[in-house]
């Protein structure tokens, strides 16, 4: 299990409310699934799991309603991870965490490159669809 989990950032807003919000929930629960415990992880991937579907079914609906351009291969980026998540689940349900542990690994690992490229693009074109300029994105630096 990985010892550098990466929880919520502000450096992962993108200056769409409502995706910057569900960006933030995908990133407690990915994060969740590499500090919980075995026991409680088979029901958290699934948790994980309704979530993604919801995240990415959201996003496609608005790539839909908006004629993003660039929607296919979003969208198809999006079926590859839920490939993943699904067979995760199933060698999950038969005794294999392990896998499950290595799945949130590698979304953690694979969330910040599509959030930068692909869903900032998105979250341009919906608030310029909606308020004719570009997201402005004030980022909180955090101090230790």
């Amino acid at each position: 299990m990985s010892e550098q989990a990466t929880p919520w950032s502000d450096e992962f807003l993108l200056g769409y409310g409502p995706m910057d919000d569900i960006h933030h929930e995908f990133v407690e629960l990915v994060h969740a699934m590499q500090v919980v415990g075995d026991e409680v992880f088979p029901v958290l991937l699934d948790r994980f799991a309704a979530h993604a579907e919801h995240h990415f079914a959201e996003e496609a609906a608005w790539m839909s309603a908006g004629n993003f351009p660039a929607r296919d291969c979003h969208v198809e980026e999006h079926e590859k991870v839920m490939a993943s998540v699904r067979e995760v689940q199933q060698m999950v349900a038969a005794g294999n965490i392990e896998v499950g542990r290595r799945l949130a690994v590698a979304l953690e690992d694979w969330f910040p490159g599509h959030a930068t490229y692909m869903d900032s693009a998105l979250a341009q074109w919906m608030v310029k669809r909606s308020t004719g300029g570009v997201p402005l994105v004030l980022k909180r630096t955090v101090t230790t």
